[in-house]
């Protein structure tokens, strides 16, 4: 299986060599760009911005920081390697947290983490963590870049996500909500959370709109056109307590049992 990173994980002495495994995987529907006249193919070409858009080849091109108008400083590989320490080249734990403490806005990329080595450390490490109920916060430089991260144990694994360091947070535009509420609108509020409360099963969520795209590109296919999906409601301006009103009366009344999805045809070959 192949790996996003490949060193060692650094716990004050002990160094355990690991591997990085996206947890996640890009479930898109791929689309070509194409020439609506001819129906071919569009590709694209890095050409020379000065030289008459002449086409450069991939190793030819470096990377340049312009530190005035039009004029660069040359980074290679080896540029960046010799910059990092051999504490750069591992992930290194520095404290370990709640994991509760984490402000989930800090959350980027999910990653399984895979020994190749050193496995009874890996196992110490991974059994300390899940007993203590605590999760690292290590660094490590991938690429040309620092990066924050929160290592944690789930049911006998480990699992290792990047985060975002605090001054890559905005600032949230949205202003300190002041507007005051009644007992009564907060009560129905209450009840309506209360009736559409459960536990938090990933399988119950599926993506319903791929679903719809993969429907229209077979429509397609068979020479028909898109169907718009029937809108539910008027779409007027009601009344709070009216709209809590009426929700929490459609929160109460049973669901229906979910249709299981037939599969048609295989999916096409994404770009």
């Amino acid at each position: 299986m192949a790996y996003s990173y490949k060193g060692s994980i650094s716990f004050g002495l002990v160094y355990i060599p690991v591997t990085l495994h996206s947890a996640v995987k890009d479930n898109s529907i791929g689309f070509n760009m194409i020439d609506k006249k001819t129906m071919s193919r569009v590709k694209y070409k890095k050409t020379c911005a000065d030289c008459d858009g002449r086409e450069v080849k991939q190793e030819d091109i470096v990377k340049g920081f312009e530190y005035e108008d039009g004029k660069y400083v040359v980074f290679d590989d080896k540029d960046f390697d010799k910059l990092k320490s051999k504490k750069d080249k591992n992930i290194t734990i520095e404290k370990f947290v709640k994991l509760s403490e984490v402000d989930p806005i800090y959350f980027d990329k999910p990653y399984y983490v895979v020994p190749t080595g050193a496995e009874k450390a890996f196992a110490v490490l991974l059994a300390a963590m899940e007993q203590e109920d605590k999760a690292a916060v290590a660094k490590t430089v991938l690429g040309t870049k620092e990066t924050l991260i929160l290592i944690r144990a789930k049911g006998g694994q480990m699992l290792l996500n990047t985060l975002f360091f605090e001054e890559e947070i905005t600032a949230n535009p949205a202003k300190e909500v002041k507007e005051q509420c009644s007992e009564v609108e907060l009560k129905m509020a209450k009840a309506l959370i209360e009736g559409m409360s459960g536990k938090f099963n990933p399988s119950d969520y599926k993506d319903e709109y791929r679903s719809k795209v993969q429907e229209a590109i077979e429509r397609k296919i068979a020479g028909k056109g898109i169907v718009s999906p029937k809108e539910s409601g008027s779409g007027k301006m009601i009344d709070l307590m009216e709209a809590l009103t009426k929700s929490l009366e459609l929160a109460q009344k049973p669901k229906p049992a979910k249709r299981t999805a037939v599969k048609k045809t295989s999916e096409r070959k994404k770009a």
